[in-house]
């Protein structure tokens, strides 16, 4: 099997739980180490690798194939730019960029170089939103009319991250958790013809948004996206309405607890979830009513890891795409406008 030579830009939370991990069982890659600037901690979990001391090592090294880009948002465009142009293949964290403009210069430069980009849009994996494509793809809703997805939490502290709480073109909650959102939503459903917004500040001394609410009209329905600092008892994440029922399921991914509890993931039993998250299905099928739990599919992020082996080994389309990243990003950018403007925008 071809080995996939690959470097990370950060060995922090993102670099050790999300990447490391499923690098280190795929067959097909090769983890040779990560650029760590002052805690050097890599060679802690894997002893045989470098810990790069700049990104320029990264660069000039030729036996690597593959870049990791999973540095702060703002940096992304930047580093993923250097990463390209030195002839590396590279996946980046989401926020893709800070702009659609910067989106469409990296998509384009790959394009150019015969290389493959794509954006860690993890979430695609997770096993509740796995489900609720399930049950979108099979209909059992009849025609949807709207939908609602929710990434809440509980929590009035700023972070001890500088870069997440200083005022800058990668920070705050739009450009974190909205791309999940956001992402998710245009997996399932495609571009909508409109975007209305409200991005506001909640936290007492935030200076980053923390709040979003984001409405997106399609031609027969819409799509509502949240996600807040201020929700202590949260309702179900995932809620679809069709006209002929409804599915409503629990945020229940196991996969990132797991990881930050150390436990390595694996092809048999990783990323399945508690029976009591399970969602509830309540329809109609066939003439008859049923009101019924559907058993959690398996979420797994190996397979985000699976899809880029393919894209570079056999020339596969990329998991994620530098095209879908910059859809999101033309959301995000649409969001800010309406926010702004207090109106729906057409796309």
């Amino acid at each position: 099997m071809q080995k996939i030579k690959t470097a990370l830009l950060s060995y922090g939370m993102s670099g050790k739980v999300f990447h490391a991990p499923f690098l280190a069982i795929h067959p097909g890659f090769e983890l040779l180490g990560s650029w760590e600037r002052s805690k050097k901690l890599i060679q802690e979990d894997y002893p045989e690798v470098i810990s790069y001391p700049t990104l320029e090592s990264i660069l000039q090294d030729e036996s690597i194939d593959l870049v990791v880009v999973n540095t702060p948002v703002g940096t992304h465009f930047e580093y993923a730019k250097k990463v390209l142009l030195a002839g590396k293949h590279a996946i980046v964290e989401k926020a893709f960029t800070t702009t659609v403009a910067e989106a469409k210069e990296l998509a384009a430069l790959a394009k150019e170089k015969n290389l493959k980009l794509s954006v860690f849009q993890n979430r695609r994996w997770d096993s509740d939103f796995k489900t609720v494509k399930k049950i979108v793809s099979e209909k059992v809703l009849g025609e949807i009319v709207e939908a609602e997805f929710h990434f809440d939490r509980y929590n009035p502290n700023l972070s001890p991250k500088q870069h997440k709480e200083t005022a800058n073109s990668g920070a705050g909650i739009l450009k974190d958790l909205g791309p999940h959102l956001i992402d998710q939503a245009l997996f399932l459903f495609g571009l909508p013809n409109a975007v209305f917004a409200d991005i506001r500040i909640t936290r007492e001394h935030s200076l980053v948004d923390d709040y979003l609410d984001i409405l997106l009209y399609y031609l027969d329905f819409r799509v509502r996206l949240k996600a807040g600092f201020f929700v202590r008892e949260a309702i179900p994440s995932y809620i679809v309405h069709g006209k002929k029922g409804s599915f409503l399921k629990l945020r229940g991914d196991v996969q990132e607890d797991n990881l930050k509890l150390g436990m390595k993931p694996n092809l048999m039993n990783w990323g399945t979830e508690s029976d009591e998250n399970q969602g509830l299905l309540h329809t109609e099928i066939n003439g008859t009513i049923i009101k019924e739990k559907v058993p959690t599919l398996q979420g797994n992020y190996y397979d985000f890891f699976e899809g880029v082996y393919q894209s570079i080994v056999n020339n596969k389309t990329e998991p994620v795409t530098a095209i879908d990243g910059a859809n999101v990003m033309q959301i995000i950018e649409l969001a800010i406008q309406s926010s702004e403007q207090a109106k729906a925008l057409n796309l």
